[in-house]
């Protein structure tokens, strides 16, 4: 296999990519401190670039889509151009930098580059600045993303160890239109991976079939339960971005005293802000349960650092129909440990597996067509991050809400990500269809804070980071 060609599950989110349905993940990241200049920033990214070599190099398409798209060195790589700056207008309101990340969270990035952009962002209140960065879904997934953050970023203010000049680059010679496909060509007929991948599965077949169709017939199966909702209408180009905070410590005593794992916490959490968001609306959530598809890294320790996406899924029930929090967990954490032993998140990484071995054309088709159907609501994808601070430049990183994509007719996303201590959420929605975003978020706060009010003796400082999430979203002052 030629080294540098995507894998069949990166190539789907090329695939994916229409109608308004950008596949790129991003992120918001706010740092206490003075902004660096742009030069500084630059230059600093520029340092640590020789770390993620797929930062310099783009797509190149194989002509009549005889293979699937290889990665090459860009000859023409510009770093002003990935770097770029801008500034919130007075008073650099968390408000004001939502909407400007929504707006670069809406932009398709240009195919032709490499497929990254970081935006320094300057002006923000309180003392601080902003970088809002993006990457295709086919370059990075989120464990990955976390680890190449934790490469670009540092572990103190001032590192013990001076900076290392990096290594002189030279992009090797960009190939042919007619070397592309000869390589595809004769990776197909000749490659001996593929070969002895090929006479492996004829022996191994028929075990792996049985398997394959009772594992991703589970999942299937649970994901063609979803039932139609408000969240499941065909969306546009544009987003809308909401942030929300809670304490990590706090999760983890609902898990301690309720049972559970952090991530069942979430989901339940998750479910009743979505029932509450529903019946404020008019919506009967009676018997309603909503399917999630919550991404499951399968990235092996050994391969932290790698880029490409190594991930699976599983299709997690949504009890919105019950508002009783302690029992709506109950019934979170009693699914989730069903699914995991069912083997469906092996299905789920059987199907993208299979992609690997399907014509381009055939894996381009599927790709489109999963989206269409309705097999989830929506995502949620619980990110670990570091927990400890990380540094750019001197400035200490506060605060990371993921911005995750949109799937055709999926106009509503939660994304979640923990850092030092914190659990960050970032709400993604369709700029039409959830003109309300802000209102979801409230009624997330409303369920972790309804959760938390059943644990004895709960400490005040939880309902002092609600509502001061709740003045910096522009919902209510603090007197």
């Amino acid at each position: 296999m030629i080294e540098d060609r995507l894998t069949g599950l990166d190539a789907s989110f090329l695939h994916m990519e229409r109608a308004g349905a950008h596949m790129h993940v991003a992120s918001t990241i706010l740092f206490e401190g003075p902004p660096p200049t742009h030069a500084e920033f630059r230059d600093h990214i520029s340092s640590r670039l020789h770390l993620v070599p797929r930062f310099r190099q783009k797509l190149r398409q194989v002509p009549f889509a005889q293979g699937r798209p290889v990665w090459v060195d860009d000859p023409h790589l510009n770093l002003d151009y990935h770097v770029r700056q801008t500034a919130l207008p007075v008073p650099g309101s968390e408000e004001q930098l939502r909407n400007l990340a929504a707006r670069i969270f809406s932009q398709q990035l240009d195919r032709t580059k490499p497929l990254w952009e970081l935006w320094l962002v300057e002006g923000l209140d309180g003392d601080r600045f902003a970088i809002v960065g993006k990457s295709h879904h086919a370059l990075v997934d989120g464990v990955s993303g976390v680890d190449i953050t934790t490469v670009l970023f540092d572990l103190e203010p001032e590192p013990a160890d001076p900076p290392v000049r990096p290594p002189k680059w030279a992009p090797r010679p960009e190939p042919t239109d007619l070397k592309i496909l000869g390589d595809a060509l004769r990776e197909r007929a000749t490659s001996p991976r593929e070969i002895v991948r090929g006479f492996r599965a004829v022996l191994r077949g028929p075990r792996q079939v049985l398997r394959g169709i009772g594992a991703t017939g589970k999942m299937i199966g649970v994901g063609m339960a979803a039932p139609s909702t408000p969240f499941n209408v065909e969306i546009g180009p544009h987003r809308r971005l909401a942030f929300m905070r809670t304490d990590l410590s706090l999760l983890k005593r609902v898990k301690d005293e309720h049972g559970g794992t952090v991530n069942d916490v979430v989901l339940s959490v998750v479910s009743g802000a979505l029932g509450n968001y529903l019946r404020a609306r008019g919506h009967d959530t009676e018997d309603l349960e909503l399917r999630a598809m919550v991404p499951v890294s399968v990235r092996a320790e050994e391969e932290h650092g790698a880029l490409g996406n190594r991930i699976s899924a599983m299709m997690a029930p949504l009890p919105v129909w019950c508002e009783d929090p302690v029992e709506r967990l109950r019934l979170v954490s009693e699914t989730m440990g069903d699914l995991k032993g069912s083997g469906q998140a092996v299905g789920a990484e059987i199907l993208t597996k299979i992609t690997d071995f399907a014509p381009p054309t055939i894996a381009s088709q599927a790709a489109r067509l999963q989206p269409a159907q309705r097999f989830f609501n929506l995502v949620v994808t619980n990110v670990p991050g570091p927990q400890f601070p990380l540094y750019v430049l001197g400035r200490k990183m506060v605060s990371i809400f993921p911005m995750v994509p949109l799937a055709r007719r999926q106009a509503l996303c939660v994304g979640i990500m923990s850092y030092d201590g914190e659990v960050d959420f970032g709400l993604i929605g369709d700029y039409d269809a959830m003109a309300d975003l802000d209102s979801f978020a409230l009624d997330l706060e409303g369920a972790i804070e309804e959760i938390a009010a059943t644990l004895p003796a709960a400490p005040k400082e939880k309902s002092q980071r609600t509502m001061r999430t709740r003045a910096r979203n522009g919902a209510v002052s603090v007197k």
